[in-house]
């Protein structure tokens, strides 16, 4: 038996087998897929017009990346709210409040839009967060009752179900627009009807389905798992397990790892996204060209989950954390590259970009939830979620100060680089893991 399926035959103390998981984690996964459709039409129809919207009431080309970093600002607040609802009172209230917090903040986008108000859409943008740090925040919620060595793929279930909302969202751009402008609403705060729309959708979809709450019966389970390991004695496999599987000694300096891969592909994949709507419209595309490739770009993020899941099972968290820091190299030389009037190779570079996020979420995320035991593990994660959303809001915030003053290609290339400094954090996870267990470095 090769290492890599001893370690998937082991028991867990959170969940029991490794090879079983409960039969409510169908339903929970299923319920998470409809929230997370409806959602990623919310968070992708306001990524694509946020940057022009600002630049048009604004009237500088410099600020057009403020959106990003306000709505990610309070991402970061949303995130460490969500992270301790979730802690406190479960997964469902959480979610639950977080999509009817953006949805909220969407109604202010617009409402600033038709005040033509700039306070009020700064402010309205903070709020609007809530949603982005909600979608993201729901991927912990799918490996709550996951089996350890099937992580990897319960997190990209969860995510490659914001694919079709994604897609669908900047494909809405400029429908959405005439809808607005039949009402008098500015054209641009149009996809924010829809965004505070299927934000609401999504937190019905919750509230009213995510039964029994996956964290609660999470730590129902490891509890019993507990009490009967005390009246029978661990067997050497469920002590291996409890090593990594959520006892909070899977991964040497786990958090911090995790939470760095996640921040550094965030800060990149922000600051390239942010800016190339408004590199297209500079150079004569059109609203629906830039909806387009922000469509790809959002179903590079999310579809490509399944696959970023099984590498993370089979080859091991670090591997694909690496992979993620070469993959948005590559995104950023390939935009800086691309000729200005193809539409083809941006959208090439933008899929290149969404791909190498996702690697490095999926791993992230991963490595966050098998180091974190059950007992503080929403409030952890909640905590990760601030510095990536912070990452964020500084990535939307600098593209458009580096576009001003280098333009577009030195932004793109700029963000490949930073993104290498991924792969000297992992070497070093994986000396500390090699030194604190020479088997660690086999399994995970």
């Amino acid at each position: 038996m090769t290492d890599r399926q001893d370690h998937d035959r082991t028991r867990s103390p959170d969940h029991g087998p490794a090879s079983t998981e409960p039969p409510e984690q169908r339903r929970i996964l299923r319920t998470l897929v409809l929230a997370q459709v409806l959602s990623g039409a919310g968070l992708a129809a306001g990524i694509t017009v946020g940057a022009l919207l600002a630049q048009d009431m604004l009237g500088a080309t410099g600020l057009a990346g403020l959106p990003i970093a306000l709505f990610t600002v309070g991402s970061a607040a949303a995130a460490a709210g969500v992270g301790r609802l979730s802690q406190r009172f479960g997964r469902r209230p959480g979610l639950t409040t977080g999509y009817a917090v953006g949805a909220a903040g969407s109604a202010g986008v617009v409402l600033a839009a038709v005040a033509d108000s700039v306070p009020l859409l700064f402010a309205a943008l903070v709020v609007y967060g809530a949603g982005t740090a909600t979608n993201l925040q729901a991927r912990y919620t799918g490996a709550d009752l996951a089996a350890p060595a099937r992580r990897g793929r319960a997190v990209s279930t969860v995510l490659v179900a914001t694919t079709l909302g994604g897609v669908l969202g900047p494909n809405l751009v400029s429908p959405t627009g005439r809808l607005a402008t039949a009402w008098g609403i500015p054209p641009l705060a149009g996809p924010f009807l829809l965004s505070g729309t299927a934000y609401l959708l999504a937190a019905l979809v919750l509230g009213l389905l995510l039964r029994p709450d996956p964290l609660h019966l999470a730590r129902e389970r490891a509890a019993a798992a507990a009490i009967s390991s005390e009246s029978v004695g661990p067997s050497p496999t469920s002590r291996e397990a409890a090593g990594t599987a959520g006892a909070g000694g899977a991964e040497p300096g786990g958090v911090a790892l995790g939470a760095s891969v996640m921040v550094l592909t965030q800060l990149v994949m922000v600051a390239i996204m942010t800016m190339t709507p408004v590199h297209m419209a500079a150079h004569g595309h059109g609203v629906g060209a830039a909806g387009a490739v922000i469509a790809v770009h959002v179903a590079a993020m999310y579809l490509p989950s399944p696959l970023s899941g099984w590498l993370v099972d089979r080859y091991g968290r670090l591997a694909v954390a690496a992979l993620s820091a070469i993959t948005l190299l590559a995104a950023g030389v390939l935009a800086a590259a691309a000729p200005t009037d193809s539409v083809v190779l941006l959208a090439l570079a933008l899929a290149l970009l969404g791909l190498g996020w996702n690697l490095g979420l999926v791993s992230g995320t991963a490595i966050i939830t098998d180091a974190v035991p059950l007992e503080r593990r929403a409030a952890t994660q909640g905590s990760v979620d601030v510095g990536i959303a912070v990452a964020g809001a500084g990535g939307g915030l600098a593209s458009g100060l580096v576009v001003a003053a280098a333009g577009y290609p030195a932004l793109a290339v700029a963000g490949g680089v930073v993104a290498l400094a991924i792969i000297p954090i992992v070497a070093a996870g994986s000396r500390a893991r090699r030194h604190a267990d020479p088997a660690a470095g086999r399994t995970a």
